[in-house]
């Protein structure tokens, strides 16, 4: 990494290559940044050498913005000028929050519930969930081992801030979701990958668990149903890896159920059922994914009650409690039973034995049938190194973007979740623009020679 004199240094060669040789320059720059030569030479100079020179701080700078959300803003900026594009980016589902959640939340306003609430969420909240656990897990918590979290993502934050040191080590199975090692960076961790392959179904196995520990493995973090690949570990498989965590007292285990409910198995099984690492798992779900409420922002963790209190401190010194009006929306939610959550999950598998079908039809697609989310993630390798019109698709990325140009589908690379062989494809979108979009990805396919 450069130092700060370094970088001054690098930056005076530049603007003195501006000057003298503005060709050099451009070509030097290309395509970070695009030379405007009816700037005046004390704004370049002031950029050049004082860019860096900012109070953005070295966490920031090391961060990388979230290709998911990078994808879909490309996708409605295309669409924008009048480009119709199919985006299969984001995931979230397309259906609206139910009404009687909705209802909740007026009759909250109507109530005036718009004052500050505890830090961890109403207690009416939290009871909420603690029966909610139980009758849909069999999971046994108290009320103060719930915080009630500004979404899922909020909670993993919070957990892996009041767990991991500087160089403590976080074991990632891949591929994982885009703002797990993200995150890890945060709490100045290490990521430790355990990669898997679509024949593997992308779960990792007891032995492969086991040879990634070390001394300065401090938590393990994975979801099931899993976002990007739509993998869910069975009983049987979480018993496994079980097994190996009760021989390392010292690991804790991160596991993000937020795609609970769409699950198309027979039951969702989580690894906090196992008596010998409940106080060691913290239980990371929310109400985006099941009751189509992402824009609500609200999610929880469920925990020890010494690591529920320290996320509830760390959260109290952050944003303190979510919103009053999307709490009194999620004990609704809870109590509300099931009833449209099966129906969504019943489209969903609709949707996924479409996407399947057509995804086998086209060649040198290598994909598995996913358990559950609403997410393919082929492997797309076979398409490295053939071009159409003189663009050459040397990985992922290159393939994102050339089906984004040239099919108009928008989607995300697998580098973003640590397989640059993939692609992520949701199909939380309607059939029809599902059958559409398979068809000019693989019309798009056919022209790479």
């Amino acid at each position: 990494m450069l130092t700060l004199s370094d970088s001054m240094m690098m930056r005076f060669w530049l603007f003195t290559c501006l000057i003298f040789k503005p060709k050099l320059a451009n070509q030097i720059l290309r395509p970070t940044i695009q030379i405007n030569y009816s700037l005046n030479l004390s704004k370049w100079l002031y950029f050049f050498i004082f860019e860096d020179m900012t109070a953005l701080s070295k966490r920031i700078h090391a961060l990388a913005e979230s290709q998911t959300i990078k994808m879909a803003k490309m996708g409605r900026d295309l669409a924008a000028k009048g480009i119709d594009i199919i985006n299969l980016s984001f995931g979230e589902p397309d259906f609206n929050t139910p009404d009687y959640i909705k209802d909740a939340a007026k009759k909250a306003l109507d109530n005036n519930f718009t004052f500050y609430t505890p830090v961890s969420g109403y207690p009416e909240l939290r009871k909420a969930i603690t029966e909610k656990l139980r009758v849909d897990n069999n999971l046994s918590y108290d009320s103060d081992q719930i915080v009630v979290t500004t979404g899922a993502k909020q909670a993993l934050a919070n957990a892996l801030l009041c767990l991991v040191n500087p160089g403590d080590e976080v074991l990632i199975p891949t591929p994982y979701w885009v703002s797990y090692s993200e995150m890890v960076k945060l709490a100045e961790g290490t990521s430790v990958f355990i990669p898997t392959t679509v024949e593997q179904n992308f779960k990792i196995t007891a032995q492969q668990l086991e040879q990634a520990i070390t001394p300065k493995t401090k938590v393990f973090m994975f979801s099931s149903p899993c976002n990007p690949t739509g993998s869910v570990y069975s009983y049987e498989e979480l018993a496994e890896l079980a097994k190996v965590f009760e021989k390392y007292p010292e690991i804790y285990i991160l596991s993000d159920e937020i795609y609970e409910h769409i699950n198309f198995g027979d039951k969702h099984e989580s690894i906090a059922q196992f008596a010998s690492l409940k106080e060691r798992v913290i239980l990371i779900n929310g109400f985006s994914k099941a009751f189509a409420m992402t824009g609500w922002r609200l999610g929880y963790l469920a925990a020890s009650k010494e690591i529920a209190q320290a996320c509830d401190k760390m959260q109290g010194q952050i944003t303190s409690g979510t919103s009053s009006i999307a709490q009194r929306a999620g004990i609704a939610a809870c109590e509300g039973g099931l009833e449209s959550v099966l129906k969504m999950k019943a489209a969903f598998l609709k949707r996924r034995d479409l996407v399947y079908g057509l995804l086998k039809a086209i060649p040198g697609i290598k994909t598995n049938l996913p358990s559950g989310a609403f997410y393919f993630f082929p492997d797309v390798s076979s398409y490295f190194g053939k071009s159409a019109n003189g663009e050459k698709i040397n990985d992922a990325l290159d393939l994102s973007l050339y089906l984004l140009n040239e099919a108009h589908v928008a989607l995300v690379s697998g580098d973003a979740f640590g397989d640059p062989n993939s692609i992520r494809i949701s199909y939380a979108a309607s059939e029809e623009k599902l059958s559409e979009a398979m068809k000019r990805i693989a019309a798009a396919l056919a022209k790479l020679v």
